[in-house]
C-alpha cells in the first residue's frame, strides 16, 4: 500500500501545483486565490485521510497488487524516462517554433496525461486512465486554444482543470484505499 499511496501523493501535490501555478490572469483575483486555498486545502485533506487510513492497518492484499510490488522500477522507470524526454524537447520546440508561453502548461498537461495512459498499461489500474485520458484531452485542448484569441485562457484549461482532475483521481484513490481499510 505504501508504494500506491506514494504515487497517490505524487499525483496529489502535482495537482496542486498545476491549481496554484495557473490560478491566475484572466481569473477574478479573488477566484484565483480561492482555487489555490481549495487545492492546498485539498492536498491536506487527502494526506490527512491517507494517513488515517495507514494507521488502520494495510488491507488485504490481493493477488494482483502483490504482483505489483514493485511499482516504481522497470517499465515504470522507462515511461517516466520518456516523459521527460518529451517534456523538454517538446517544450523547447514549442518555443523555437514561437508558440505563445501558455503552450508549456497544454504540453506539460498533455504528456503528463499520456504517462498516466501508459502506466495504466504497466500497472493494470484501469482508474488512473482517467485522470490520464482528462489531461491529455485538457492539453490537446489547450494546444488548440493557443492558436486563437483564447490562448489566455489556456493556463485556466490545461493548468487548473488538470489540477483538479489530478486531485479528484488522487481522491477517489484515497476514499477506495481507506474504505478498504475499514473493511479489513
Amino acid at each position: 500500500m505504501l508504494q500506491r499511496m506514494s504515487g497517490v501523493f505524487i499525483g496529489a501535490l502535482f495537482g496542486t501545483i498545476f491549481v496554484v501555478a495557473n490560478a491566475h490572469d484572466p481569473l477574478n483575483p479573488a477566484v484565483g486565490i480561492a482555487l489555490r486555498v481549495l487545492a492546498v486545502l485539498t492536498f491536506a485533506g487527502l494526506l490527512a485521510l491517507a494517513l488515517r487510513a495507514g494507521r488502520r492497518g494495510e488491507p488485504a492484499v490481493t493477488d494482483a497488487e502483490a504482483a505489483q510490488a514493485d511499482w516504481f522500477r522497470g517499465k515504470f522507470a522507462f515511461v517516466v524516462g520518456a516523459e521527460v524526454v518529451l517534456l523538454i524537447g517538446g517544450n523547447l520546440a514549442l518555443r523555437a517554433a514561437g508558440a505563445p508561453q501558455e503552450t508549456a502548461v497544454a504540453w506539460i498537461a498533455l504528456i503528463v496525461g499520456l504517462h498516466f495512459v501508459a502506466l495504466m498499461a504497466v500497472w493494470k489500474r484501469r482508474s488512473i486512465a482517467v485522470p490520464g485520458i482528462a489531461l491529455t484531452a485538457l492539453g490537446v485542448t489547450g494546444l488548440g486554444m493557443a492558436a486563437t484569441s483564447a490562448v489566455a485562457w489556456v493556463p485556466f484549461v490545461s493548468g487548473v482543470l488538470s489540477g483538479v482532475a489530478l486531485l479528484g483521481g488522487c481522491a477517489y484513490a484515497i476514499a477506495h484505499t481507506y474504505r478498504a481499510t475499514v473493511r479489513s
